[in-house]
This record gives C-alpha cells, sequence and structure tokens, in this order.
C-alpha cells in the first residue's frame, strides 16, 4: 500500500481509502469488521464516513470496529445533510456544526476526528461564519483538518483565500466524483487544488459499480446493485462516452489479467493529483478486489487506451485559449 501526502500537509493516508455508506446498508456490523480487517491487515490506514450515512448507523459500527485500534486509522466523516426536522438541523450554521460534530464524536467513539468535510455546499450561510466554526473546532482539538466536498472552483478558491487573509484553518482536503465517467474535475477544480496544494480524495471511483464489470455496455442496469435498488448510483452524471469506455476497460483488463474494478481504480489512482480513492464494499470480498489495485501502475499503452477513450472535451474559455501560448510564441520576430 502506497501512502500520500494530504496536500502540502504533513499528514498520510493510504491511496485507497474505505468509504462506509453501506455499514448498515448492505453490510451488518459483522461483515463491516471483516471489510475494515481486510483494509487494515492490508496497510489501508484511511477511512471515510458521515454522520448522515445510514442515520448515523455507519459511524456508530465504524466507531465500535476501531475502538482500540484508534491510533491506526485516519477517520473523515462530514456535516451538512439534515439529522432532524428543525430549522438548525443542517446546512454549514455555526450553531449546527458544533451540535453535529459532537452527535459524530460520540457515534465514533472518539475524541477526535482526523478530517471533518463540509459535505455539500450551502448558499446561506458565509464561508467566514464556517471557517470560523472549523477553526476554533482545529484549535479545541476536536478535528485535526478541515476540508470540503462538491464545492466549485469559484468558491473553493473564495474559502482559501478566506482562511489566508483571517488566518484561519483552511480546508486541506479536497472530495470530488471522479472516475473513468466522470472526469469534470478536470477542467476547473483540478487547477484550483494543484495551485493551492490541496489533497484530492476522489468518490465513487467505479462509478457506483458501473466500471466493476457487472455491466456491459449499453446496460445500465444489474442484478443485485445499486443500479437496481436506485441507490447511490450515480448515472446522472456520466459522460455521453460510458459504453464506449466501459468496452475499452473490459478489453483493458482481460489483458492485463486484472478485475476491471483494479483497473478503473489503478486508473484514478495513477492521476498525479489524486491523494487517495474512496472505495466502499458490502462484502469481504469485494474490498478485497479493490485492494488489488494498490501498489502497481498502469501500463502506459493501457493508461493511454482509456485516457482517449474517456478524455472530455474543454470548454470555454479553455477550448478557445489552450493555442494562445504557442500563437504569441509563433508572433515572435527572430534575429537572423
Amino acid at each position: 500500500m502506497e501512502y500520500r501526502r494530504m496536500g502540502r500537509s504533513g499528514l498520510k493516508v493510504s491511496e485507497i481509502c474505505l468509504g462506509t455508506m453501506t455499514f448498515g446498508h448492505g453490510a451488518d456490523a459483522r461483515e463491516a469488521a471483516r471489510i475494515v480487517a481486510a483494509c487494515l491487515d492490508a496497510g489501508g490506514n484511511f477511512f471515510d464516513t458521515a454522520n448522515t450515512y445510514n442515520s448515523g448507523e455507519s459511524e456508530t459500527i465504524l466507531g465500535t470496529i476501531l475502538r482500540g485500534r484508534r491510533r491506526e486509522a485516519v477517520i473523515a466523516s462530514k456535516v451538512f445533510n439534515p439529522i432532524g426536522p428543525g430549522p438548525n438541523d443542517s446546512g454549514m450554521s455555526r450553531l449546527h456544526i458544533m451540535h453535529a460534530v459532537e452527535d459524530s464524536l460520540r457515534r465514533l467513539q472518539t475524541d477526535y476526528l482526523d478530517i471533518y468535510y463540509i459535505h455539500h455546499v450551502d448558499v446561506q450561510t458565509p464561508l467566514e461564519e464556517m471557517l470560523r466554526a472549523m477553526d476554533d473546532l482545529v484549535r479545541q482539538g476536536k478535528i485535526r483538518y478541515a476540508a470540503c466536498s462538491n464545492y466549485e472552483a469559484w468558491r473553493l478558491m473564495e474559502a482559501l483565500w478566506t482562511s489566508e487573509t483571517k488566518n484561519l484553518t483552511r480546508f486541506e482536503c479536497y472530495q470530488p466524483q471522479y472516475s473513468l465517467v466522470v472526469r469534470d474535475i478536470e477542467q476547473e477544480i483540478v487547477p484550483v487544488c494543484d495551485l493551492k496544494g490541496v489533497g484530492v480524495v476522489a468518490w465513487s471511483p467505479l462509478a457506483g459499480g458501473f466500471l466493476a464489470g457487472n455491466y456491459a455496455p449499453g446496460s445500465a442496469r444489474a442484478a443485485g446493485s445499486r443500479s437496481e435498488e436506485g441507490w447511490a448510483f450515480p448515472e446522472r452524471y456520466f459522460a455521453a462516452t460510458r459504453d464506449e469506455t466501459l468496452a475499452v476497460l473490459l478489453d483493458v483488463a482481460r489483458e492485463l489479467g486484472r478485475t476491471p474494478a483494479q483497473v478503473a481504480l489503478r486508473w484514478v489512482l495513477d492521476q498525479s493529483f489524486i491523494t487517495s480513492a474512496i472505495v466502499g464494499a458490502r462484502n469481504a470480498g469485494q474490498i478485497a478486489d479493490s485492494l488489488q489495485a494498490a501498489g502497481w501502475r498502469l501500463p502506459d499503452v493501457a493508461r493511454e487506451r482509456l485516457d482517449a477513450v474517456s478524455h472530455l472535451p474543454h470548454r470555454y474559455p479553455r477550448s478557445m485559449e489552450d493555442g494562445m501560448a504557442a500563437r504569441r510564441d509563433a508572433a515572435v520576430k527572430r534575429v537572423g
């Protein structure tokens, strides 16, 4: 297992992060313990959950499993989604953040969270109010690092600027959706993270299981899968070339003697801007397969084939400006 720095921070996490959304939904406490044990045995130290995954059951199960092994784990949780019917039971207000973190700490049976994500955008709460609350939690020792998920590039940049100018804790990690069939972040978000030294932890690198080997090109449903249940299957975000991409993925996997899940996950991990990729599982067999994506690299030819079929055309203004550096250089009159 490879360990990578979280952006410019000193924190190191395993390249594969165990996502625990299935804990309490598809994986009971006993199977969840097997899944966590498989990750720890393989060298994984990074675990992702959220306060509203299965109404808090995910945090509760994970906390029970990691009791006694807390120092071995980097635990990330999230805040935003409704935890009750009241007007302050969701969002990113100081009030909600302070209530939610205490509840997460109790369920996880820990005194601190290593990473605390802003789960979604709250347009009703000023960025500075949210950042000051996160700064207070860092100073109180209840969280180690602040992070966000699903932010637009401009909002991420505004948050980083606010932290810098107000001397507040900043986002050290960004969690976006990213896979062979959802590459949108390459256009604007990745350049921001590269410029500012923010770690990138991808969610749904297997596109909700679409790239795991259970689907055929042209099919959007598989028996016993998330797609059949209508649960956590991000089909509406898939690129128009998804079927062509899946076909190439299946071919490459056969040629390499790897499973499609291993190849799709390895492609994500081989991107220079990726810190870690979150993989969920309903049973120990599924996570054992995904863990085989660690510790190797895609051959250049295989990566280039996957890059080409899944590449998204640049949007304006980059589509217009990409050639301008060469145009400027070509206009220079050279002596001699």
